[in-house]
């Protein structure tokens, strides 16, 4: 079998799946999205297999570049018919919220209203329809940053005039209904191949801001260039914006901001520990998440969903091409979803391996 080619950017991230292919003696390129070349008129077939696993939080890591970089790359990889693991169009959805929107709606399911604007002055007659508060959040997310959360349409009006909102690296964004769920958990249901992996509960902390990956890679500190700070004075989300002297620690999981003072890099703290339990959510609503995830294109991914406190509904918040799974699985969950995601990449390269042509690395 031709090498497995890794199309990624976290330099941390894939430290376990790197260790699980080693530990099957399973030859694998690691192709780095943050510098990366590829030449359109080549058109041989280098790899069994690409799987891709950029992230569109790379832009806090001063890798913004990776991700449209990786569009191009993966056209390329489907022009050429290689198999891809959340390939162009799974990374295209990845990479807009208002498209995961667009996919919710088609597919009737529920998720908390929400209108997409690209100029700050639009967001007043947007949200006037709204339910306050209301979040801000970047049309092309990860980690929560960027995200403003707004008590009052004078609050957000103040935001929209005041040239504080930043909507990231396509400058579009959603002003959106915050749900506050019940409990204070959400659920994350992780799938693969189409099938149910696994659910989670895991448990907010609002001191804690929404970054709500469950590994523990995701929950510590990095350095690294940090996105535009967004500051409403006198607001109770003034202070950095998720990322502001902490670029790289957050995973692409949130529904929020996190927001607390500014400080130096070195004198930001690691995130406490989630709380995070092994779950089973009713049948009807995995079923969803499934239809979800399919309809999407994506290989593998995480649906997350809330109950919301306000009604009761369930309602529908987030896709996730990226899955950082949760730390200690095989104690919470009762098995390692890493080596059966191995066990998936091993399959789609096996059944590609047939006439392809030796791997040029």
């Amino acid at each position: 079998m031709q090498p497995i080619g890794i199309l990624y950017e976290h330099p941390e991230w894939f430290k376990l799946l790197f260790a699980e292919l080693e530990r099957r003696d399973v030859s694998y390129a690691p192709l780095h999205a943050d510098a990366h070349a590829f030449d359109p008129a080549r058109r041989e077939l280098p790899y069994s297999l690409v799987v891709n696993r950029v992230s569109p939080s790379s832009y806090l890591r001063d890798h913004a570049g990776s991700i449209l970089y990786a569009r191009q790359v993966l056209a390329y990889y489907r022009d050429l018919g290689i198999p891809v693991v959340n390939g162009y169009d799974a990374y295209t959805l990845e990479t807009s919220k208002a498209l995961q929107l667009l996919l919710m709606e088609r597919l009737g399911l529920p998720y908390p209203r929400a209108r997409v604007v690209n100029h700050p002055s639009r967001l007043a007659a947007a949200a006037a329809d709204l339910t306050f508060p209301v979040i801000v959040k970047p049309n092309v997310g990860g980690s929560g940053a960027l995200m403003q959360r707004f008590e009052t349409p004078e609050d957000l009006g103040v935001a929209a005039g005041a040239g504080v909102l930043d909507f990231g690296i396509d400058r579009t964004a959603l002003v959106q209904e915050y749900l506050a769920p019940a409990g204070g958990s959400i659920v994350r249901v992780e799938v693969l191949n189409g099938e149910l992996l696994y659910a989670i509960k895991i448990f907010t902390d609002p001191d804690e801001g929404f970054n709500l990956c469950p590994a523990d890679i995701c929950r510590v500190d990095a350095t690294g260039p940090a996105p535009h700070g967004l500051r409403l004075p006198g607001s109770p989300e003034a202070g950095a914006a998720a990322g502001d002297g902490e670029a790289g620690a957050a995973c692409d999981f949130g529904v929020g901001a996190v927001a607390r003072p500014a400080a130096a890099p070195a004198a930001v703290a690691a995130k406490k520990p989630l709380r995070i339990e092994a779950y089973t959510p009713p049948a009807g609503i995995v079923a969803q998440a499934v239809a979800l995830v399919r309809a999407g294109g994506l290989d593998v991914g995480g649906v997350e969903y809330l109950v919301a406190e306000r009604d009761g509904g369930h309602y529908f918040y987030d896709l996730n091409a990226l899955s950082n799974f949760v730390t200690d699985a095989p104690s919470l969950v009762g098995f390692d979803p890493t080596a059966r995601f191995v066990d998936y990449l091993l399959q789609r390269a096996a059944a590609a391996a047939p006439g392809r042509r030796p791997a040029l690395v």
